[in-house]
């Protein structure tokens, strides 16, 4: 059955399987053949679709990292406060979370929080989401919201890093993952951050 699908379907078949494969196993210790059994394809058919596994690992981080961009501007586009469009950011990071544990799970560990080639690969991409959320806080400056003092930049890495120091310690059963914890994990980081950053 695995044969005749279309091509379309057969990629993101096999980009389903890598997730999956490298949530368990870890990116450097798992095969494409690993890949190839995951999905129930032949072995083969993986580099039909990918000339490593390193383009299967792009390909997945590229696809979700677009979309994240592609919120931050939506957002920022929005008629609301400076408050509310980092809120709407945090949520979307954290509901990503919710509904794909094991591919944020992946970017977390092995992109993000790589200090090796391929998370070296992918500051550029990493880089343009602290700037996006460095020009929401920097428009709040200018239109007198947020304090002028503060780097906009730097409090975009704390917002971007908390977040990120969240799902990490989601993705290792740190702290407590019901559905009304990931609410109030958001609610709290947001005004710890904003409320070092709104004028008082």
């Amino acid at each position: 059955m695995n044969a005749k699908a279309p091509p379309a379907d057969r990629r993101r078949q096999i980009l389903d399987a890598a997730v999956r494969v490298f949530a368990r196993q870890g990116y450097h210790s798992c095969r494409v053949s690993d890949i190839a059994d995951e999905a129930g394809v032949a072995y083969g058919l993986v580099y039909h679709y990918f000339r490593s596994k390193d383009q299967v690992m792009n390909e997945l981080f590229t696809e979700r990292w677009s979309l994240l961009l592609a919120a931050i501007e939506e957002v920022d586009g929005r008629d609301v406060t400076p408050r509310e469009k980092l809120d709407a950011v945090a949520r979307f990071i954290i509901d990503s979370y919710r509904h794909d544990q094991e591919l944020m799970q992946v970017i977390i560990v092995e992109v993000t929080r790589a200090a090796n080639s391929f998370g070296r690969t992918h500051l550029p991409e990493i880089n343009r989401a602290y700037e996006s959320i460095a020009k929401i806080i920097s428009d709040a400056q200018a239109d007198g919201v947020f304090r002028s003092e503060i780097d906009p930049l730097l409090a975009s890495m704390w917002f971007y890093g908390a977040i990120e120091q969240l799902l990490s310690g989601w993705v290792f059963e740190q702290i407590p993952a019901g559905e009304r914890d990931f609410d109030r994990a958001r609610e709290m980081l947001v005004e710890a951050l904003c409320g070092g950053l709104e004028k008082k």
